[in-house]
């Protein structure tokens, strides 16, 4: 039987990700929360030894608002809706907040971590379909994602995450000429194509599917990773772990439609890609440990029944190659 995968992809964005939508001031404890719990999340993975890719936006990188500045890109994205752009969020509220905004700490504790790959999540968690932005402000701000990397820790990317799963052909080739190797894609429902056009009627079906299957199987062969348009390795999304929520009939079910789906993909020899927000855990954070232990677990036993093997974005990536040259 083929070696099952099971992949793990986190989007580590802290405020970057969400300054449009949440006013810092009354983020700031669920923010100290989620910071305190990456640790907690780090050590769950050792002791289950789970790789995994933590999509980071480089912004987080940098030390200070003062270093920061030193790693602006020279084209700023001209979305027609100002309120996207991260540059225009700091010029408001520059100096708030370093500990929301900045994490080098938590990002070299990723490092020394075993398993663990630092992947981007673009600078400025860059939208690439919204209206106004244009390819050549997108390279430059993959090549300053990869230089505050390199400078900072000594790190080459391989491995990106689309901001809010925003993609499209000529963004992933940009990636690739910028030197990414994987991304990570949508799943093939029709309720996660163009997540920029969302809709009630999309949100509806993606709530329902984290319940009761509703679209396509949510594992996939291997050897489909391989994106021939582009030339990259695409590990596609299979599911969002979702955040605990209280009072919520629906908590244990959800974790339960992931365990079966682990199970299924286990027992195919199959790959499943299972994906969250680090900052997801700011709130209820020891309910939401408590149920990824609960997956955690069960990635155990389906190894020591099926081989199921742990694979972040890049090792997978490196083992489809060695299967390509094989065949």
């Amino acid at each position: 039987m083929r070696n099952s995968i099971f992949t793990i992809s986190l989007d580590f964005e802290l405020h970057w990700g969400r300054f449009d939508k949440f006013p810092l001031a009354a983020e700031r404890e669920y923010y100290q929360n989620a910071r305190m719990a990456i640790p907690k999340i780090l050590d769950l993975f050792a002791d289950f030894g789970i790789e995994a890719t933590w999509a980071t936006v480089g912004m987080l990188f940098a030390e200070s608002w003062d270093e920061w500045k030193d790693y602006l890109p020279e084209d700023f994205p001209n979305y027609d809706n100002i309120k996207l752009s991260a540059y225009e969020w700091a010029a408001k509220n520059m100096h708030e907040a370093p500990n929301c905004l900045f994490a080098p700490d938590l990002i070299t504790r990723i490092i020394n971590s075993p398993g663990q790959e630092i992947g981007s999540h673009t600078f400025s968690h860059f939208y690439t379909q919204e209206k106004g932005q244009e390819l050549s402000q997108f390279r430059a701000d993959l090549k300053m994602a990869k230089k505050i990397a390199k400078d900072k820790f000594g790190l080459s990317l391989s491995s990106l995450v689309f901001p809010r799963n925003q993609y499209g052909p000529e963004s992933i080739a940009i990636c690739k000429e910028e030197g990414f190797e994987v991304y990570r894609g949508n799943p093939s429902d029709w309720f996660w194509k163009s997540p920029e056009k969302s809709n009630l009627l999309k949100k509806v079906f993606r709530t329902g599917d984290t319940l009761y299957a509703l679209g396509n199987r949510t594992s996939y062969p291997k050897e489909q990773i391989f994106d021939e348009a582009s030339g990259m390795i695409n590990i596609p999304a299979s599911r969002l772990l979702r955040p605990y929520r209280q009072p919520s009939i629906f908590n244990h079910r959800r974790i339960q439609r992931i365990t079966e789906e682990m199970t299924l993909a286990a027992k195919k020899g199959e790959v499943y890609h299972l994906w969250w927000h680090p900052h997801n855990f700011g709130t209820y954070t020891s309910d939401n440990l408590s149920f990824l232990k609960v997956i955690l677990q069960h990635f155990k036993g389906l190894k020591e029944e099926y081989g199921m093997q742990s694979c972040n974005m890049l090792s997978l990536s490196g083992a489809h190659k060695k299967v390509k040259a094989v065949s």
